[in-house]
């Protein structure tokens, strides 16, 4: 059987096979590396210490800056150091559009100071005019370290997202088109504070821009944020073929918090309907005990795959 057969083979499993190859447990989840360790080496001994094989990226641990920024000789040491501890990077949390879309109205207006306003919206307008080169810096950085997946936002929530969704559409088709040539997957994530936040407004992107390299990072704790039954109701209403990664906040997978969520018919869920991706932990619970907590959840995730087993 040739490589085209085999993978015909594949694609004519019925879903109870692919089930079968998508079993969640600890081997599928990571860890954001800025939130594991202080260090680049203490996020890799993180993953390590819970036996985990992937990591997401962002910004460099104890480093104020971003792996996007990184020059070609500083990835290719970093790839090493991923490489040399066993981990694979699964996902690349870029902020690409996460700032007003000029010309819109924040939901949230700022309290500030005309001069303010003047010094934000130029510094807007900035990244906005250069959004395909910090695309393409972000690009670089994710092929150097491995991964394919590289994510994007929806712009800062205006008074009316839906009103103003042809407009963002139209800014990132164009950013897809980019991906689609480097054979990037372009990410994007629901976020409380931008236009896609929800489930239904996830699936109204992915039908917007029907691209083999658009997809979906759902975080189902800011769905929950904006009133939302994330689970079932809006995992019901994300296609599955789009969703290409998962994020868990600490405070949704630690009893204690009036934030949590029961992860467990999720995962049972995403192993159903062949989810074959990653489960990354991006803990979120700042302060000094933010890696501490980061370890404690992921000990409640693990305990969570490994309790379903």
């Amino acid at each position: 059987m040739n490589r085209r057969e085999l993978l015909g083979a594949s694609l004519a499993l019925p879903l109870t096979a692919w089930a079968k190859t998508a079993k969640i447990d600890r081997r599928r989840l990571s860890s954001i590396t800025d939130e594991s360790g202080a260090t680049p080496a203490e996020g890799i001994a993180f993953a390590q210490k819970h036996g985990l094989q992937w990591m997401e990226v962002r910004a460099v641990p104890g480093a104020k800056r971003h792996y996007a920024d990184l020059s070609a000789e500083e990835l290719k040491r970093a790839a090493k150091e991923f490489k040399d501890g066993g981990i694979k990077v699964s996902f690349f949390n870029s902020g690409q559009c996460k700032y007003l879309l000029p010309g819109t109205v924040a939901l949230k207006p700022r309290q500030e100071t005309p001069e303010q306003r003047t010094t934000r919206l130029a510094r807007e307008q900035q990244a906005f005019d250069r959004r395909e080169e910090d695309l393409r810096k972000s690009i670089r950085a994710a092929q150097a370290l491995g991964t394919d997946k590289v994510r994007v936002f929806a712009f800062l929530r205006t008074v009316d997202p839906a009103k103003d969704m042809q407009r963002i559409v139209d800014v990132l088709g164009p950013l897809v088109k980019i991906c689609e040539k480097e054979g990037i997957r372009l990410t994007l994530e629901n976020e409380v504070a931008c236009n896609v936040a929800r489930c239904d407004e996830m699936a109204a992107y992915m039908k917007a821009i029907p691209s083999k390299n658009f997809g979906l990072n759902w975080d189902a704790l800011n769905g929950k944020h904006m009133q939302e039954t994330a689970f079932p109701d809006g995992y019901r209403l994300i296609p599955k073929d789009k969703l290409w990664n998962v994020q868990i906040k600490g405070k949704s997978v630690l009893k204690p918090y009036s934030d949590w969520i029961d992860w467990a018919p999720i995962f049972t869920a995403l192993e159903k309907d062949g989810y074959r991706e990653q489960i990354g932990l991006e803990c979120h619970i700042f302060g000094p005990e933010l890696i501490a907590k980061s370890h404690e959840s992921m000990v409640e995730m693990i305990r969570l795959a490994e309790k379903r087993g």
